[in-house]
């Protein structure tokens, strides 16, 4: 059992019969009152984002996880299929639990955060950026880069990406996992 003096960010806890993920949090110590923790707790079942305040000296349930890297394999209709890059076992996950799964390359290591007592998978981490090769999308003009204009381009995995418009099929690019968005283009 731990209290709110003991959150901080990343902190898994349960919280009405669901499993949490601390985003972030804040002490509050107002002028007048007890003091109490404000947190945004993002659920590891569903994804969903919450607010929550927390009095000061509550009694929070700590789940022990354990953070794993596994390497992705392919797709199938039983979901996604990983295989643990120590002992070789394969895990299958569905799509719910990844966040942006048309992201996903064959090879690709990721961070699996499992339930350490019960040894379930909770969520999956990506790595913050991928490479990825342009597979297709119009013909660039040169001398296009002086506005902010974009337009779209699919990458190897299908995922459709906003590019700039001096970027041609073939150009290596790099993509932020966390919200899909073109970062830069890579030399190789």
């Amino acid at each position: 059992m731990a209290s709110t003096s003991d959150i901080r960010n990343g902190m898994c806890i349960d919280y009405n019969n669901d499993i949490y993920s601390v985003v972030e949090f804040l002490h509050v110590k107002p002028g007048k009152g007890a003091a109490f923790v404000r947190t945004k707790l993002k659920s590891l079942t569903s994804g969903k984002v919450i607010d929550n305040t927390f009095p000061s000296g509550h009694k929070i349930d700590e789940v022990r996880v354990e953070r794993r890297k596994f390497q992705y394999l392919y797709q199938d209709d039983m979901g996604y299929h990983f295989m643990d890059n120590e002992t070789f076992d394969q895990v299958a996950i569905k799509e719910e639990m990844i966040e942006r799964p048309n992201l996903l390359k064959e090879g690709m290591e990721v961070d699996m955060l499992f339930h350490a007592t019960e040894n379930y998978p909770l969520t999956l981490d990506m790595p913050q950026h991928v490479i990825m090769e342009i597979t297709y999308t119009e013909p660039g003009v040169r001398g296009d880069t002086a506005t902010n204009v974009t337009k779209a381009a699919t990458v190897e995995t299908g995922a459709e990406v906003k590019v700039p418009i001096f970027i041609n099929q073939g150009d290596k690019i790099k993509i932020d996992t966390r919200t899909g968005e073109y970062l830069e283009r890579v030399k190789e």
